[in-house]
């Protein structure tokens, strides 16, 4: 009998399938270790951003309220006779 080598001991199917599911079961694990924890963190920072984006905003807001020296002007942009402006272009005779 001639001595087996690696090449004939993985012709065997049954040996092959077992060391792919071995890998394939390894790689999975290491897959959802690592993949669950960065996840973790990552949803941890993103909450985290959130929360001090939504603090800032209503900080923001609350002293935009509370000054009243920052109110709009509601005249501003108005014309003072509007009428004028559509005399001017309903009027046939005039240039």
């Amino acid at each position: 009998m001639p001595p087996r080598t690696p090449v004939l001991f993985f012709n065997n199917k049954t040996v092959v399938i077992i060391v792919a599911l071995i890998l394939i079961g390894a790689a999975f694990w290491f897959g959802q270790t690592n993949g669950y924890t960065k996840g973790y963190a990552q949803a941890q920072a993103d909450a985290q951003a959130l929360q001090e984006e939504a603090a800032r905003k209503a900080a923001e807001e609350a002293a935009k309220a509370a000054n009243p020296f920052q109110a709009v002007n509601p005249m501003e942009g108005v014309e003072a006779n509007p009428f004028e402006k559509v005399k001017k272009v309903l009027n046939p005779f005039e240039k």
